[in-house]
C-alpha cells in the first residue's frame, strides 16, 4: 500500500462527513423554509377569514394522495392552497415555471394544486352524502416571501402573494351556497382520507 493513497483516503474520510452534514443541512432549511411559508399562510387565513370558514393544515391523503398544504372550507366554495416560501425572480406561463439561479428546475406548482383539488374533488364526489352538490374546488399557488418577484403569463390557476389569499378566497363568488352542516361534512370526508 502506498502512503499517498493511505493519505488521500484519511481526507475523503474526514472530508465526507462534512459534505454529508452539508447536504443534509441544506435539506433541513428548504424543509423549514417551507414549513415557515405555511406557518404563515395558517396564521393570516386563520385572522382573516371570519368563522364561516374551516382550515385544514397538512394534510397527507393515503392511498398515494400525498401532502396538501392547505384546504379552506367557505359557503363560497373549496379552496386548496399550495403554499411556497420561494424568494428572487419567479416566472410561470402556464405551468411552466421557473426561478433565477435555479439550473434543471423541474417543479410546477401550479400542476400540483390542480392535481391535489382534483383528489378533494374526487373525495367529495365519491361521497354519497356530498356527490350531489357539484362542489367547485379551487386551486391557489400561494407565495409567502417578501423577496420574491413574479412575472406572470397565462397562468392556469391564481397565483397570489400572501397578502392577497384571503380576499381573494372571500370574494370569490360560486354558484352555490354551502351550509356550516355541508361544510362540516366535506371536513370529515376529507379528514377520513388521511392516514
Amino acid at each position: 500500500l502506498q502512503v499517498g493513497t493511505l493519505e488521500e483516503a484519511g481526507l475523503f474520510f474526514s472530508i465526507a462527513p462534512l459534505l454529508g452534514f452539508y447536504y443534509y443541512l441544506r435539506k433541513y432549511r428548504i424543509f423549514r423554509g417551507g414549513w415557515e411559508g405555511e406557518k404563515q399562510v395558517a396564521k393570516l387565513l386563520t385572522s382573516k377569514l371570519n368563522d364561516d370558514y374551516y382550515i385544514l393544515n397538512d394534510l397527507y391523503l393515503h392511498n398515494g394522495g400525498g401532502d396538501i398544504d392547505h384546504i379552506v372550507l367557505g359557503p363560497n366554495g373549496v379552496f386548496v392552497l399550495e403554499t411556497k416560501n420561494w424568494s428572487g425572480s419567479i416566472s410561470c406561463s402556464g405551468d411552466e415555471w421557473q426561478r433565477a439561479g435555479k439550473r434543471n428546475f423541474s417543479g410546477s406548482p401550479s400542476r400540483q394544486v390542480k392535481r391535489n383539488a382534483a383528489k378533494i374533488k374526487k373525495i367529495i364526489a365519491n361521497s354519497q352524502n356530498l356527490r350531489s352538490l357539484g362542489i367547485w374546488v379551487e386551486g391557489i399557488v400561494v407565495l409567502t416571501n417578501n423577496h420574491a418577484t413574479l412575472y406572470l403569463s397565462n397562468p392556469t390557476v391564481p397565483i397570489l402573494k400572501l397578502p392577497q389569499v384571503p380576499n381573494h378566497i372571500s370574494a370569490f363568488r360560486s354558484s352555490r351556497s354551502l351550509s356550516c352542516e355541508q361544510l362540516e361534512a366535506i371536513g370529515k370526508e376529507i379528514i377520513n382520507q388521511k392516514h
